[in-house]
């Protein structure tokens, strides 16, 4: 029986990838170190290459802000594709820190932020694609996206 790679099992996804996005500041993307790979922090860039914008709890309720951290996965999968080539170059997530902008009164950060660990789950499977997380709240994020995710993998 064949195990089924992350780019197949992306493809089965049928979702589409965004243009990876060029750094908005002095900071590099991804840095490689050994086997592995940093991912910078990612905002929720849509198809066209705008980003999603608004507060959870203000602008948009808990299920939008998890479509929106699953953008921000999508937009971390471009930069690995871009940059590496392939999705099955990374061998497992090892750390996902979830940073969700939102009013003070929010409390539901992890359920956000499932949004990209699901999408990282499907791709990797749940032995690989699941690691260690954070989801923490902040009161203001760049450009005012709700969620910005960086990473941490282990390559092949």
């Amino acid at each position: 029986m064949e195990i089924a790679s992350a780019e197949s099992r992306f493809k089965e996804l049928g979702l589409n990838l965004p243009p990876a996005p060029a750094p908005m500041g002095v900071y590099k993307p991804f840095v490689i170190d050994g086997k592995h790979l940093y991912l910078s922090g990612h905002g929720p860039v849509k198809d066209d290459g705008t980003l999603i914008a608004g507060k959870v709890g203000r602008d948009m309720g808990k299920e939008e802000a998890k479509l929106a951290a699953q953008q921000v996965g999508l937009t971390m999968l471009s930069t690995i594709q871009a940059h590496l080539g392939s999705l099955n170059k990374v061998k497992r997530v090892i750390k996902v820190l979830g940073m969700v902008n939102s009013t003070v009164d929010f409390g539901e950060h992890p359920f956000v932020i499932n949004g990209c660990s699901e999408l990282f789950a499907k791709v990797w499977g749940e032995e690989n694609g699941i690691g260690t997380r954070s989801a923490v709240g902040f009161g203001s994020l760049p450009g005012n996206i709700p969620v910005e995710i960086e990473a941490l993998f282990e390559l092949e």
